[in-house]
């Protein structure tokens, strides 16, 4: 009887049992994330179908109007799309350079005692809540903007893009920073060794046997500027608008998303169904950057 307890009850059972029971967690916290994703996709397919059984899509891909909640309807995703990408590339103008810029400092020339202030510091830029960069972005840079160009509307893509500029410093300096902090010490050692200077060490080694993780860094931060919300839907103007002047008003697939998600509308009404058609867009845009993130990450994993 005590040998059938010891064999039931064994340390190596016990572990082996425990173990077990991680993976399983594991697996289930794994799963919960995909089958999340997948429910997400799976309910903007459906919506979608239902929308386009009654809007071709070729009227969706081509008309130049956006006015489903109009009398006279059209229903072309253009303007939308043209408000997004206009306000993603304003952002990226300001992040990118600034982000990589910070990111060659803290890395490669802060002291510690900086690196360990201002990181954090500038971490804390991405737990502000986005309804209050709306509102600085409305408030203050819009104001001063026009003081430089007085067309300048009281709305416009330009002030909306800056502030999502400056919001998504921190995902592309913080990522670019540790991709550049996990280069290996020997590059750079070599590199001083053959008379370099620690500008021409971070430029010419540091960041190319880095760029895996630093265009990782600039996706990233495409895809969080393509999907801002609140700060376009408070200062960009939130009137479709074929347009890429940034200097102009218009509106993003975004903060259409959010206008009339507001349980004004019927839900199963054509109206009511153009968000699904939007976030479906959207959420295929956001699927080819990231590919092309992935193709670039592996690209130059390749080479460096």
């Amino acid at each position: 009887m005590s040998s059938v307890k010891q064999t039931r009850f064994s340390p190596k059972l016990v572990r082996d049992s425990r173990e077990r029971a991680i993976e399983s967690v594991l697996f289930l916290a794994a799963l919960s994330s995909v089958a999340t994703t997948v429910a997400i996709i799976g309910v903007l397919l459906y919506e979608s179908i239902l929308f386009f059984q009654k809007v071709s899509l070729w009227e969706f891909l081509t008309d130049t109007q956006w006015t489903p909640l109009f009398d006279e309807k059209h229903y072309g995703i253009l303007p939308l799309v043209s408000g997004t990408l206009v306000t993603t590339v304003v952002a990226l103008l300001v992040a990118v350079p600034l982000g990589t810029i910070i990111a060659i400092y803290l890395s490669e020339f802060a002291p510690p005692i900086v690196r360990e202030v201002v990181k954090p510091a500038l971490e804390l830029l991405a737990g502000i809540p986005t309804v209050v960069y709306g509102y600085f972005a409305l408030l203050f840079i819009t104001p001063l903007l026009q003081v430089i160009l007085p067309d300048l509307p009281g709305f416009s893509m330009l002030s909306a893009g800056l502030v999502i500029g400056i919001m998504i410093i921190p995902y592309v300096s913080s990522l670019s920073e540790d991709a550049m902090r996990a280069v290996p010490a020997h590059l750079r050692e070599g590199s001083y060794a053959t008379g370099a200077t620690r500008l021409q060490t971070a430029l010419r080694v540091v960041v190319p046997a880095s760029l895996s993780g630093i265009s990782a860094a600039y996706i990233l931060g495409i895809s969080r500027a393509a999907g801002e919300t609140m700060i376009v839907a408070i200062a960009a103007g939130g009137q479709p608008n074929l347009t890429f002047n940034p200097m102009e008003p218009a509106a993003t697939m975004t903060a259409y998303i959010v206008s009339v998600s507001l349980g004004d509308l019927p839900h199963g009404s054509l109206e009511y169904e153009t968000i699904f058609a939007v976030g479906l867009t959207l959420v295929l845009m956001t699927l080819v950057f990231n590919i092309i993130g992935h193709f670039l990450t592996k690209h130059y994993r390749e080479i460096y």
